[in-house]
């Protein structure tokens, strides 16, 4: 490598137009919000910056480029995004990342490029990177590897949130509340059966109570509502109250809210094994309240999440637990489910797919989870079109195989005959929005015979050509037949 090579870091910035995906995670997150300050450390062209200050957010940023003589300050969010990647000096690498964290008040972003497909042998190699045909310095990392990178420098444990994007917190027990939230299964509150007048009269009242045990599974404690003083001195103490509300709608329903939070506290439990599984001082108070609520005790809780999780060990739990689940598609090696209906299911599948989700994160533009019942592995799919196209065409695909942790990835946008979907409803739950529509379309093609030919309508050229052979066509979510010209 000659010594006059000149890295020309600048380079490597990008001009977007909308917000960078680590920046965009943030927001949907609510981890960036109104009440946050941000500062982008590396900001490149300053997209990111004008853009979170467009949505009325405290913004600034930093580049030793393009914005040198903007102050380094504090702030409560800060973001280190594909910065790692374009230094080429290990140790001002370091050196980037530790300055990153000491402005961070709360919640450091680190977001760098992932290494799934080996970069081209033609690229030149520099120190531990490459260098680009743009004379920009590249170095990719493992998934893992960005982890531990993180974790070493700065002795934290990062969460990852997506390929290449990890959240730093500050606090511990923030940290474990976002992490057990993304395990939170979605509920709606059960709605009034029966009109009671005592109910009636009470239930603005009673709303706020009844959206807290809709979301915890539990009744709460002191504190934790904030119309408490209200319902305390109207009803003496809050299970009245609820005693109220349980006059009017189904008990099994909240019932069955409780018991899936509890199945959710097992999920995140579990996966806190691969952790610094938190003593129960870091716990936030309303996870602590929780627990209680739920277990005898954290011990016996954190037993009966490790008993599942150790289950996996044996593949035939995990085949088992695929044949028996009623929501998914069954095939001969594998069970897809849309990942709307992964909170639906069986806690060993959804401990399996957490498995892989606590390495890499959710994977954006995730349609279908693939559980490999003939192997270790988890692959997420990505059918954009799910939702409006009746047989939408496959545009990729990550797989990551539990044992390895080795993420590969399928690029399917490209291709002129992709694989396509059929029976869309056998994915979801009957509560999804267009369940009806798409066990309609599927019944149709049933009855004309266009599902029989399985092997041979798996790809768009061969669905088209069957469509053909019947002479029909397909136009929103129904089958037509061609008239005559």
């Amino acid at each position: 490598m000659p010594e006059a090579l000149e890295i020309e870091r600048h380079r490597a910035a990008i001009a977007r137009t909308d917000l960078s995906r680590p920046v965009r995670l943030a927001i949907e997150w609510a981890i960036l919000n109104p009440d946050t300050t941000f500062f982008d450390y590396g900001c490149g062209y300053g997209g990111d910056v004008q853009r979170v200050k467009n949505l009325g957010y405290t913004s600034a940023g930093w580049d030793p480029y393009y914005h040198p003589d903007v102050p380094r300050t504090p702030a409560d969010v800060v973001n280190l995004g594909y910065v790692l990647n374009v230094i080429e000096d290990s140790e001002e690498r370091r050196q980037s990342l530790r300055q990153a964290w000491e402005l961070t008040g709360k919640i450091l972003i680190v977001a760098a490029q992932i290494l799934i497909n080996a970069p081209s042998k033609t690229q030149l190699a520099y120190n531990d990177g490459i260098v680009t045909r743009r004379n920009t310095f590249q170095k990719y990392y493992e998934q893992e590897e960005l982890k531990t990178y993180i974790d070493e420098v700065l002795n934290v444990d990062a969460v990852p949130i997506a390929l290449g994007v990890y959240f730093v917190f500050r606090d511990e027990a923030e940290k474990e509340s976002y992490k057990a939230i993304r395990f939170f299964s979605t509920t709606s509150t059960p709605r009034v059966r029966i009109p009671v007048k005592r109910f009636e009269d009470y239930q603005e009242q009673l709303q706020p109570l009844m959206a807290f045990f809709t979301k915890r599974g539990r009744l709460p404690v002191k504190g934790e509502l904030e119309n408490e003083q209200e319902l305390l001195s109207e009803f003496g103490n809050f299970r009245r109250a609820f005693g109220v509300v349980l006059q009017a709608t189904d008990e099994e329903e909240w019932d069955a809210i409780a018991y899936r939070r509890s199945l959710d506290i097992q999920v995140y439990l579990a996966l806190t094994h691969f952790d610094r599984r938190p003593a129960w001082q870091k716990l936030a108070p309303e996870m602590r309240h929780d627990i209680k609520a739920f277990f005898s005790s954290y011990e016996e809780a954190c037993l009966v999440a490790d008993q599942k999780l150790f289950s996996l060990g044996k593949p035939e739990v995990i085949q088992t637990a695929c044949e028996k689940s009623k929501i998914g598609k069954h095939t001969r090696g594998a069970l897809y489910v849309h990942v709307s209906a992964l909170a639906a299911l069986d806690p060993i599948l959804r401990i399996c797919e957490g498995c892989a989700s606590r390495t890499i994160g959710r994977v954006d533009e995730a349609t279908l989870i693939k559980y490999h019942t003939d192997k270790p592995q988890i692959s997420y799919l990505s059918y954009p079109e799910f939702d409006t196209d009746p047989h939408p065409a496959l545009k990729a695909s990550i797989g990551i195989d539990l044992k390895t942790l080795f993420i590969t990835h399928r690029d399917y946008e490209t291709r002129a005959n992709p694989p396509i979907l059929h029976r869309k409803e056998t994915f979801i739950t009957s509560s999804y929005p267009r369940y009806e529509e798409f066990a309609k379309l599927t019944q149709q093609e049933q009855e004309l015979g266009l599902l029989n030919q399985k092997s041979d309508i798996g790809t768009r050229e061969g669905w088209e050509k069957c469509l053909a052979a019947h002479r029909v066509e397909i136009r929103g979510h129904q089958v037509y037949p061609i008239q005559e010209s």
